[in-house]
């Protein structure tokens, strides 16, 4: 299981340590660390789309409105902060976020 955020993200810290406790082998990605290359982004902008993008971010008010109007794939190459957190990929699935919903994908 590879979860994809970054280490100062306190969603993606809780979500670490509770699939952890839950028993599963996490292996954390830090995008700013290791940014995915565009193959790697491919599947989760196909499973997302737009709703990778986290608009309500620091990063994403100081884009100007041209640099909004990129597609997803230029924006997430750009500035990989972008990306809303964690995502959680463990084969084929994959899930956005931490919520009731996605913990409850991970039994968690």
């Amino acid at each position: 299981m590879i979860l994809f955020g970054i280490p100062t993200c306190d969603t993606c810290r809780k979500a670490r340590k509770a699939l952890e406790a839950a028993g599963h082998a996490v292996t954390f990605r830090d995008i700013r660390q290791e940014p995915l290359t565009s193959d790697e982004w491919e599947p989760l902008i196909t499973a997302f789309g737009d709703a990778l993008i986290n608009r309500r971010s620091t990063t994403w008010r100081e884009l100007s409105e041209a640099e909004r109007a990129c597609g997803v794939s230029e924006l997430l190459a750009a500035h990989p902060t972008l990306m809303k957190r964690p995502v959680v990929q463990e084969g084929n699935r994959l899930t956005l976020g931490w919520d009731e919903a996605t913990r409850a994908e991970w039994n968690v």
